[in-house]
């Protein structure tokens, strides 16, 4: 019959050894796939969304003759109407009004 040497089985071994590894590495390299690169596309889903809010500040539309003009507020706490606030955040650039950036200002203040 056949004869199995030392050589053989300690060659079946470290085949062995290096299948095992393999398979390790793959499925961690498939966890990290999954987990952190998920992170990474949200990620980049908001800096997609950052921007387009770049760009919206970058193009500034004419100014409309207005009873309101650009004088540097930022804050809802600033403005004195909602009307006051959609033109800042429409025309002023840096406000910080519209922290949901969905084009309505001031939405938690409750005096407008």
């Amino acid at each position: 019959m056949f004869r199995i040497s030392r050589y053989s089985i300690e060659k079946d071994f470290k085949l062995k050894k290096i299948i095992v590894f393999a398979v390790i590495c793959f499925g961690a390299w498939s966890y990290y796939q999954k987990e952190y690169l998920h992170v990474s596309s949200n990620e980049r889903g908001q800096s997609e969304s950052v921007a387009k809010i770049i760009k919206r500040e970058q193009v500034v539309p004419p100014q409309i003759e207005s009873r309101f003009r650009c004088d540097g507020r930022q804050y809802c706490s600033q403005m004195t109407s909602r009307a006051e606030a959609v033109f800042f955040i429409k025309n002023c650039p840096n406000t910080k009004m519209d922290g949901d950036y969905d084009g309505i200002p001031c939405e938690r203040d409750s005096r407008f």
